[in-house]
C-alpha cells in the first residue's frame, strides 16, 4: 500500500517536473518575443512558482522521516 501510495507521488513529482520545465522554455519564448506581454509572462511565472512548491512539498512527502 504504502509502495504504491509512493509511486504515485513520483509519478506526480515526474509530471509537476515536465510541466515546470516546459513553463521554462515558455517563458523565455515570451520574454524574447515583441512586444512583450508583461500580463502573460507575469501569470506563467506565478504558474512556475506554484509548481515548483508542489514539486517540494512532493519531494519532502516522499522522503523518509528520521528519528533523531
Amino acid at each position: 500500500m504504502i509502495d504504491d501510495s509512493n509511486e504515485l507521488l513520483r509519478q506526480k513529482l515526474a509530471e509537476l517536473k515536465l510541466e515546470h520545465r516546459d513553463l521554462d522554455d515558455v517563458i523565455d519564448r515570451l520574454a524574447r518575443s515583441f512586444p512583450v506581454d508583461q500580463m502573460q509572462l507575469q501569470r506563467l511565472k506565478k504558474r512556475k512558482l506554484m509548481l515548483k512548491d508542489q514539486i517540494i512539498r512532493l519531494e519532502s512527502d516522499l522522503v523518509p522521516d528520521i528519528i533523531a
